[in-house]
């Protein structure tokens, strides 16, 4: 499965992609420009986004993002709409996965700095396997 990983402290990216490639078999392709996000979505390129919320010092159109805003806007894009999304953040409160998860309509979330590495594999399968179900019909 091809994971595209948004977030911007490469280091700790480096190591979340090693430990997804090694524990679960998949390629990791890491970012935080959003245009290259769009680009590999549209593209076809990728099966599930891993995305961080804060991102500083991305934009689009002239404008600040958040790692919530870009997962919105691939879920209002029909042609990226059914890429499974799942929110990563170190800075939100559970109390508040609710309400991030609503706004940026994304498919899962994940607390930083991700621990159960088992739990992430296993909502990675869970969501590509229903996007798999959901092209059949």
């Amino acid at each position: 499965m091809k994971i595209l990983l948004v977030d911007d402290d490469h280091l700790l990216a480096r190591g979340t992609a090693k430990l997804i490639q090694r524990l679960g078999g998949h390629q990791v392709a890491i970012t935080d420009e959003p245009g290259e996000i769009f680009q590999r979505c549209r593209a076809g390129e990728i099966d599930i986004v891993l995305m961080d919320v804060n991102l500083p010092a991305a934009q689009w159109e002239a404008k600040d993002v958040s790692g919530a805003d870009i997962a919105y806007l691939l879920k209002s894009d029909p042609q990226t709409a059914d890429i499974p999304v799942i929110l990563i953040t170190a800075y939100a409160m559970l109390s508040e996965q609710q309400h991030l998860l609503e706004v940026s309509q994304a498919d899962d979330f994940f607390a930083k700095p991700i621990t159960d590495y088992e739990a992430l594999l296993g909502s990675i399968a869970k969501l590509q396997e229903a996007r798999q179900q959901k092209a059949k019909f």
